[in-house]
């Protein structure tokens, strides 16, 4: 998911409240498969955060993004094929490139969201005269307006279904008959296994079967630095049954972002909680740990220990309660 690259929640820097302006792909041709939901935004004072197309469209795009803090523009670019393959991209291809402001508003709402690692929307009209914001983790902030409180309310609906796929897009979608362009940003979560054995093994190769991003620590001072910059989809599974550990555990639940679980026996998990109560944690913070961390599904190998701690994950993701679905009547599926 992409970031305002190193720049904060408020997007590029220019000075609080300075007009923001970005760049999102309107149409395109070619250039093989990339990413979705990719922009610039800049400043007219030519600063400017975020990545499009591996900086292929950079000279078009980069002036685009200073221009378009004043007003909505488009530009047409196309890139033949040797500087395409030398930037990464697959082969040659054109794009309809859309610039139009966001406000300080807008901008600092979709800042916090993607730097925090929340899911996120922003939609415009296709002439990008009007913004929408959406972001939380069931797009339940709205900021912003299309203009039209039927079209905003069409533009929701849309967004919240694509949401439910799991997936960041960006599609042109017709919402109440106006056409609009929808950049959904939905964060992979990232799986930190602090520790080492069968369990972390599997519960790796889970990860990356899921398609989340993954890796493994037994450092304590790389624990701590990672779960330092934790986002709200990130997830850190604790092997390491050491009392050493137990200020990374107080790191993750200060910090009060992304999933934090603890693996170990009902007398290991009383033993860590006593020392994290004298530690100065209160009994709704070690509350929030997940530990014994998993569901009880039963597993006895380490792969079914993953398949219930993932599982876990998602449930906590996404707010359900982990019941079976022939006990409930709600919607199957996110």
């Amino acid at each position: 998911m992409q970031r305002w690259a190193g720049h904060g929640a408020a997007g590029p820097a220019g000075g609080a409240g300075a007009p923001i302006g970005v760049v999102r792909v309107l149409d395109r041709h070619g250039f093989g498969t990339v990413e979705s939901g990719q922009l610039i935004a800049g400043t007219s004072s030519g600063s400017t955060a975020g990545l499009l197309y591996l900086g292929a469209l950079d000279a078009t795009a980069v002036p685009l993004a200073a221009a378009a803090a004043e007003g909505p523009q488009t530009r047409n670019v196309h890139v033949t094929e040797a500087p395409a393959v030398a930037a990464g991209l697959a082969c040659a291809g054109g794009a309809t490139l859309l610039g139009h402001p966001l406000p300080a508003a807008e901008a600092a709402v979709l800042g916090a969201a993607l730097e925090r690692g929340l899911p996120a929307a922003l939609v415009s009209p296709a002439d990008g005269t009007a913004v929408l914001v959406l972001a939380g983790p069931e797009l339940e902030q709205v900021h912003g307006s299309l203009g039209d409180a039927g079209v905003d309310q069409a533009a929701v609906e849309a967004a919240r279904r694509l949401l439910r796929r799991g997936a960041t897009v960006t599609e042109r979608i017709s919402a109440a008959g106006t056409d609009l362009l929808l950049d959904l940003w939905v964060p992979v979560p990232s799986v930190l296994v602090v520790g080492s054995g069968a369990i972390g093994d599997a519960l790796l190769a889970q990860a990356a079967l899921l398609g989340w991003g993954g890796r493994r620590v037994t450092d304590l001072d790389d624990a701590r630095a990672a779960v330092a910059d934790f986002s709200d989809a990130d997830v850190v599974v604790l092997l390491d049954h050491a009392p050493s550990f137990d200020v990374m555990l107080i790191d993750g639940v200060r910090r009060s972002r992304g999933f934090i679980g603890a693996l170990g026996s009902r007398r290991t998990q009383a033993a860590r909680r006593e020392r994290l109560l004298a530690a100065g944690l209160s009994e709704d913070e070690i509350a929030s740990i997940y530990g014994p961390v998993g569901l009880d599904l039963g597993a006895r190998t380490p792969a079914e220990t993953a398949v219930s701690i993932v599982a876990q994950v998602i449930a906590a993701r996404s707010g359900r309660s982990a019941s079976a679905l022939a006990g409930t009547d709600g919607r199957i599926g996110g």
